[in-house]
């Protein structure tokens, strides 16, 4: 084992882990960032997703060996207007249910608004597929995204054709 540089939450860090070990448990195990959670280990639910140089990626399929020199950027040190329009939009339509889900959900809400700040219904709809929620709270996921957009100056619309 040789450590694995790479730039976390803005801070340079260092994991003296195998090359081929997920991020998902480097973070969670030898970084402390526990905010990024183990859904079903295949990249299928999205409970895992980070920032890898501002895309989102599953963690759990994503091996060290992809992170050396990158930047990762977890729920714990997301910033910015984006988050904090959906942090105020989750609480205010009440999105969280469990919560289990909502730092994948999240992370993948903030790069779509960072990508795309006035998402149409069906884009916000590709940009969280992938991203589970055992409780059901799509709906208010869609009209949540749709409110931050628009409180961040960029009108969108949670309908449906």
């Amino acid at each position: 084992m040789s450590p694995i540089t790479f730039t976390l939450n803005g801070a340079p860090t260092s994991c003296d882990v195998e090359p081929e070990m997920p991020l998902l448990w480097a973070l969670r195990e030898a970084c402390g960032a526990t905010g990024t959670r183990f859904g079903c280990g295949m990249a299928l639910c999205g409970a895992c997703t980070v920032h890898l140089n501002g895309v989102p990626i599953r963690s759990c399929s994503t091996p060290m060996s992809a992170v050396a020199g990158q930047q990762v950027t977890t729920i714990e040190g997301v910033d910015g207007p984006e988050i904090d329009a959906l942090r105020a939009a989750w609480a205010h339509h009440d999105v969280p249910q469990c919560g289990y889900c909502q730092s994948g959900q999240l992370m993948s809400a903030c790069a779509l608004l960072k990508k795309t700040p006035a998402p149409s219904a069906p884009e916000i709809d590709a940009a969280m597929e992938g991203n589970l929620c055992r409780c059901g709270t799509y709906p208010r996921l869609r009209t949540a995204i749709a409110d931050a957009a628009r409180a961040l100056g960029t009108p969108s619309t949670p309908s449906h054709p």
